[in-house]
């Protein structure tokens, strides 16, 4: 893969956005046009090892050659993630409908002035990590007329609108599970969802199933109470000894690349 960071203007976000570009070796040489995958925190490929993973999925005859963009977040991540429709309880995600009108209206045009990409949307997937995780689910699901696969690597689904002190319950305060719950609409989508076994320790409901798990589990409950089918529209990966950070994710990514574009 060749690598390529640019800094591009957002006045949605009104900040330099940094995106780290991996383009298929033999972009220069040839005239196709490839499948985009758009990943939040972008700062971490190295630590993903996600050239690495691309490349020698590629040699081994698994997957096509596609072009990735890894959008970059900064000090305001916790304001730039999250669901664009509400922030949550304490006002975080206050700016993830910025980040959403970016990469729709800012980020996807740019690529597809500079680089050959597939427009089509089953040719097109996103994904990110933890908060990333769920900005990626929050824009897929209100856009899948733009991606039709996304991918969440232990997301933040506990996102939710009301303190655990002031009478949370999971049923109506989940933010996701109830934006998913009350849609009138079923996305044209295919969902892709990871949790680890050491994400964390909590366990709020005290029934011996960490929150990162559970709340992913429940997901998974409401995309079938939409008349999604397990396998055929979502899968789930759940790693033994998975850590909330990028070197599980990184291991776990063939996996994910393999679903979405093999």
């Amino acid at each position: 893969m060749q690598n390529r960071t640019v800094s591009l203007h957002s006045r949605f976000l009104e900040r330099q956005v940094s995106l780290t570009f991996l383009l298929p070796s033999n972009y220069e040489e040839s005239i196709e046009a490839f499948p985009l995958l758009v990943l939040n925190d972008g700062q971490d490929f190295e630590r993903l090892r996600l050239a690495e993973s691309i490349d020698r999925l590629q040699q081994q005859g698994e997957i096509p050659a596609l072009i990735v963009v890894g959008i970059h977040a900064n000090e305001l991540r916790l304001s730039e993630y999250g669901t664009a429709h509400q922030p949550d309880y304490k006002g975080r995600g206050s700016r993830a409908e910025a980040h959403t009108q970016f990469i729709l209206n800012e980020l996807l045009p740019y690529i597809e002035e500079r680089f050959r990409v597939v427009t089509q949307p089953d040719s097109r997937a996103i994904a990110g990590f933890s908060l990333g995780g769920l900005s990626a689910l929050d824009i897929a699901w209100n856009h899948s007329e733009v991606f039709s696969k996304v991918g969440v690597f232990s997301g933040s689904l506990w996102w939710r609108s009301r303190a655990y002190e002031e009478g949370y319950d999971d049923e109506n305060d989940r933010i996701m599970h109830v934006q998913i719950r009350k849609s009138s609409q079923k996305p044209a989508l295919k969902f892709w969802l990871e949790a680890g076994t050491d994400d964390e320790k909590d366990d709020r409901n005290n029934n011996g199933i960490i929150d990162a798990i559970d709340d992913t589990l429940d997901l998974m409950k409401e995309l079938e109470a939409k008349g999604y089918q397990s396998g055929a529209d979502f899968v789930y990966e759940e790693v033994m000894g998975g850590q909330h950070n990028p070197e599980t994710w990184g291991a776990i990514m063939p996996a994910f690349l393999k679903w979405a574009f093999a």
